[in-house]
């Protein structure tokens, strides 16, 4: 699937939609089980970063598996909720491990660009099933809701090993799955608000987990 088209403005004011990716290589072919013949005959316009153009899709995924993050994110489907889609392309871009669908198996995908196809998917039937997965993992769930009781996200040490868990657009995290969690933390907000866009709010909590573990450099 092709980046999306950007649109630019020629010097006489019309809308101009430039290409992206990259055309068919030029000169000779490198050398390599990663490369994809098909992309160097006919060009590589996916939503790729420059590094992995003209590769296999299996290629860059299991380059990908050498260095994702050890955090998961989990959404709750039960409403086909279209944030999903951008919670999953965030997940990509922040290198979480995998992501989890908790509820209906069926997803709306367009959100995501493509991304998915990068990363590692998982479902569970509900908030039972995904705690008994991360136990057995390893991992802490760690819910993302501006709730009552909830703590602050940007004072709390969000711990290594864990999964990110958002709920769907307007209801936010079931009960069952605040139950399960361990903690459920909030964004700080400081205008009229009652609450931010779903997809906006896994970006910030993503964001902030690679900001602890991949940038700070306490144990």
């Amino acid at each position: 699937m092709p980046d999306v088209p950007r649109e630019t403005t020629t010097p006489d004011g019309v809308p101009h939609v430039a290409e992206v990716g990259v055309g068919p290589w030029e000169g000779p072919w490198p050398e390599g089980a990663h490369w994809d013949p098909e992309l160097l005959a006919h060009g590589d316009r996916r939503n790729v970063v420059d590094a992995y153009r003209y590769w296999r899709h299996d290629a860059i995924v299991a380059d990908l598996d050498t260095r994702r993050h050890a955090f998961h994110v989990a959404v709750e489907n039960w409403g086909h909720d279209f944030n999903i889609g951008s919670v999953i392309r965030t997940a990509n871009a922040m290198g979480a491990r995998a992501f989890h669908i908790v509820g209906r198996r069926r997803w709306n995908r367009r959100g995501a660009m493509v991304t998915d196809r990068y990363q590692h998917e998982h479902h569970h039937a509900d908030a039972d099933a995904l705690a008994a997965w991360a136990r057995g993992a390893g991992l802490v769930l760690v819910g993302v809701d501006n709730l009552p009781g909830s703590l602050p996200l940007e004072t709390y040490d969000l711990p290594r090993g864990c999964v990110l868990v958002f709920g769907q657009e307007g209801p936010g995290l079931s009960e069952p799955m605040r139950a399960a969690c361990e903690v459920v933390l909030h964004i700080e907000q400081f205008g009229s608000t009652r609450s931010i866009n779903a997809g906006a709010a896994a970006a910030v909590a993503m964001h902030a987990w690679v900001r602890r573990h991949v940038f700070d450099q306490r144990p």
